[in-house]
């Protein structure tokens, strides 16, 4: 593990620690002793059930969340890439509000299971193309239909809903949040998580290999078609989970490889990991951030990430611009 990630690592730490001991209502010292001596009292309950989980499940979703960036920018040799390219964040939170729609938001994890399975159908659609497809620029074309077919009937959802609360849950969703999450959610995101992770590792050789061309990967003797296609599936997988639990979160895909190539290079392999690992501290500040504005209402978690990587999106295009001009 290279300095870079171990300086991450400990950021994420300190931030960590700062979203569990800080938050809207502010504990004293003893308060905070209280809590780690009893876990039981009301302190220790703001810490552990309530700031702790939240922590936790905005640091496994920007961590996975910035780890698909990475695969993506890597597999598609673009670095305006990132998780919501193929369509699966979309088709994702299509899922999610079909079950809202529907009126499944009484059952527990009905909503997460249907924006897990969209986002699974999703994969499934864009896994099948990458095995035939070899240009980048017709899988990023197909997932950018895929993503506007799949808000198109999000949009229609919308358009048909007669319950205000029901349009009101929809909205609340799309814009993501990690709040009100529990250590059971946190468990049940690490499941596929860890799916996706592994299929992304698996592929890493195969990501490096493709920067040298499409001609030279394919002379190489290794099985590029089945490692493009771990790619696309791990980036699914993640991405998916990561909709299923918080909501549909941009930018973070996208801003985390960028923050971290300049100290690892350009081994799409050698960025995945210090990736994940800026995932997981910009979106954990990101929550951190949203508690503490002194607003009356908190922010979106996908509110406060949008409001940051808009800049750096815009930025990655601007220097984009100026390498094709020279």
């Amino acid at each position: 593990m290279n300095r870079l990630s171990l300086f991450l690592i400990l950021l994420l730490v300190v931030v960590l620690a700062m979203a569990v001991l800080l938050g809207e209502t502010p504990l004293t010292v003893q308060q905070i002793m209280q809590a780690f001596h009893d876990p039981a009292s009301p302190p220790g309950e703001v810490l552990w059930a309530i700031r702790a989980p939240r922590a936790a499940t905005a640091a496994v979703v920007g961590a996975g969340l910035g780890l698909a960036g990475a695969a993506m920018q890597g597999l598609l040799r673009n670095p305006l890439a990132d998780p919501g390219v193929l369509g699966v964040s979309a088709s994702s939170g299509l899922g999610a509000a079909l079950a809202i729609a529907m009126g499944l938001a009484v059952v527990p994890g009905a909503i997460e299971g249907s924006a897990l399975l969209g986002a699974l159908v999703a994969g499934v659609i864009v896994v099948a193309l990458a095995a035939r497809l070899r240009e980048p620029e017709a899988l990023i074309l197909f997932g950018v239909a895929l993503s506007a077919f799949a808000g198109a009937l999000t949009a229609l959802i919308f358009n048909l809903s007669s319950s205000p609360v029901s349009l009101t849950e929809i909205m609340s969703w799309l814009l993501g949040s990690a709040a009100n999450r529990d250590w059971a959610d946190v468990g049940r995101t690490l499941i596929p998580m860890a799916v996706g992770a592994a299929l992304c590792g698996y592929a890493g050789r195969g990501l490096t290999m493709l920067t040298l061309g499409e001609e030279t990967a394919a002379m190489s003797g290794l099985p590029m078609a089945r490692l493009r296609s771990a790619a696309v599936a791990g980036a699914a997988l993640l991405s998916g989970a990561a909709v299923a639990a918080a909501g549909v979160i941009g930018f973070v895909g996208l801003a985390a490889p960028h923050l971290v190539r300049r100290g690892v290079g350009d081994d799409p392999k050698a960025v995945l990991v210090p990736s994940a690992i800026a995932g997981a501290l910009l979106l954990t500040a990101a929550d951190l951030v949203s508690r503490m504005l002194p607003t009356e209402q908190e922010l979106k978690l996908g509110v406060v990430t949008a409001l940051f990587g808009a800049p750096v999106f815009a930025l990655v295009a601007w220097r984009a611009a100026r390498s094709w001009r020279t």
